[in-house]
């Protein structure tokens, strides 16, 4: 099923309504939402991507902690710049499977981290990570030297990053979204850039997206933007096979299936 073309697969339910069970590609599953229903049994790519968009994530705080986007343009030789990620105070907002990727690989680095769910319970092998819930989310950003945005995109968590969150980072703060564009207000990040009142922004999402030619976030020296690739299609088939596999054997043999969609909270 192509999300690009989410209206293809209105009219298979409609010709098969016997079908019990529908296997959306992504973990985000919006294109999807008008064709929800409590009647069939929908799982999604929920989990399947985690890997290597931990891994994107990673590579973004890296880059935009070290200054590599004002070295990487320079010319000429340039005076020090850079924070190290090895100790900072990390504020992940989200507790799915990106998260729990993103902690193994900050492990080494020995960071403090947050992180922000919508049930502040612990999460699997993490117990020395600070978890809270939505109302954390203003204490926990003064504090940061980094936040990441690995949320599902829901009415609630839209925006989420606004004037006002990113009033509350720190100006030495790196913000990474490898979520969706939707969670940052992108008039309210361009106006903090551009004021320096957050050090930087990397993003694999953006809203719009695509992002447009000419559009102002291309022209921020401390913005660090890549076109959606966090997971690319040869990196994602593989992984998705094999969940398609696990999940078919799973129905046939009665078990509960990986990434069951929430129809209620549309993810």
């Amino acid at each position: 099923m192509d999300p690009e073309k989410p209206g293809l697969l209105g009219p298979v339910l409609e010709a098969a309504p016997q079908l019990r069970w529908i296997q959306l590609p992504y973990a985000g599953i919006e294109p999807y939402l008008p064709l929800l229903d409590g009647e069939r049994l929908w799982t999604c790519g929920k989990g399947v991507y985690a890997e290597p968009v931990a891994e994107m994530a990673l590579s973004m705080l890296l880059a935009g902690m070290r200054g590599l986007t004002t070295y990487i343009g320079a010319r000429s030789w340039l005076g020090p710049e850079g924070r190290n990620l090895r100790g900072a105070n990390v504020t992940i907002l989200g507790g799915g499977g990106i998260t729990v990727e993103l902690l193994k690989l900050l492990e080494p680095f020995d960071c403090d981290t947050t992180v922000l769910r919508r049930h502040p319970e612990p999460l699997p092998g993490t117990s020395d990570v600070r978890v809270v819930g939505p109302e954390g989310l203003d204490e926990a950003l003064p504090g940061s030297d980094a936040v990441v945005v690995a949320l599902a995109l829901t009415a609630e968590t839209r925006g989420i990053i606004d004037a006002r969150a990113l009033a509350a980072m720190p100006e030495h703060c790196w913000l990474v979204n490898v979520a969706r564009g939707e969670h940052i207000v992108t008039a309210d990040l361009v106006a903090a850039l551009g004021a320096g009142t957050i050090a930087g922004a990397a993003l694999d999402v953006t809203d719009p997206e695509p992002l447009p030619d000419g559009h102002r976030l291309w022209d921020l020296p401390n913005c660090i933007i890549t076109p959606h690739v966090g997971n690319t299609p040869e990196m994602g088939m593989a992984l998705l096979n094999r969940r398609v596999t696990e999940n078919v054997r799973r129905y046939g043999a009665g078990e509960p299936l990986l990434g069951p969609v929430n129809v209620a909270l549309g993810y």
